[in-house]
């Protein structure tokens, strides 16, 4: 079950438009028995920016990743590395 490319392009943009490095943003794709992990790596200081105040931003995240995924019958994780 491979992630695809346009939901790691997605939290991709999504990542570089809110940070103040874009240069700094990674997304790791790791395939899993039932699901694929993307896993989001940001600069030090930017990763306040990511997760937002109690996580709205992150949880905002997810729920557009999972929008994408649904459409093409996939189950998609984000995990935000620190």
């Amino acid at each position: 079950m491979k992630g695809g490319l346009v939901e790691r392009d997605l939290i991709e943009y999504i990542a570089k438009s809110i940070v103040d490095d874009p240069s700094s943003v990674k997304v790791n794709e790791v395939d899993g028995e039932k699901s694929t992990i993307l896993e989001l790596e940001v600069g030090p200081n930017d990763i306040g920016k990511v997760i937002g105040k109690h996580g709205r931003i992150a949880k905002a995240i997810r729920t557009l990743l999972q929008a994408a995924a649904t459409k093409n019958e996939k189950h998609i994780v984000l995990e935000i590395l620190d």
